[in-house]
């Protein structure tokens, strides 16, 4: 079992930056494909973006390209979701979530086999 551990949520005005972090202990973390999704209030879970195993090509949700990076760091079992430009309707709790098929990094592809708890983020206005 992979046990996923999100940080690095908090409160910042808009405008502002966060960066995101979600590590696991497991020695398989480099064979997963990675992914950041995101559930607001009131809303469907959505997806933000994905990495392939070695960081090599990514993908984004229209809504944050250009202003979300995906990465990773496999030496340190992390992925990272660096946000800025950040908009109040970018609250929400953040999940990160691995993919050990590695089916793809499209929504409808990626298919999450584990999942982190969570970690809030809130833009203000």
């Amino acid at each position: 079992q992979v046990q996923l551990v999100e940080s690095g949520g908090g409160l910042v005005q808009a405008g502002g930056s966060l960066r995101l972090s979600c590590t696991t202990s497991g020695r398989t973390f480099s064979s997963y494909t990675m992914g950041w999704f995101r559930q607001a209030p009131g809303k469907e879970h959505e997806f933000v973006a994905t990495i392939t195993r070695s960081g090599g090509n990514t993908y984004y949700a229209d809504s944050v390209k250009g202003r979300f990076t995906i990465s990773r760091d496999n030496a340190k079992n992390t992925v990272y979701l660096q946000m800025n430009s950040l908009k109040p309707e970018d609250t929400a709790v953040y999940y990160c979530a691995a993919d050990k098929h590695n089916a793809g990094l499209r929504v409808g592809l990626f298919q999450a086999d584990y999942w982190g708890q969570g970690t809030q983020v809130t833009v203000s206005s």
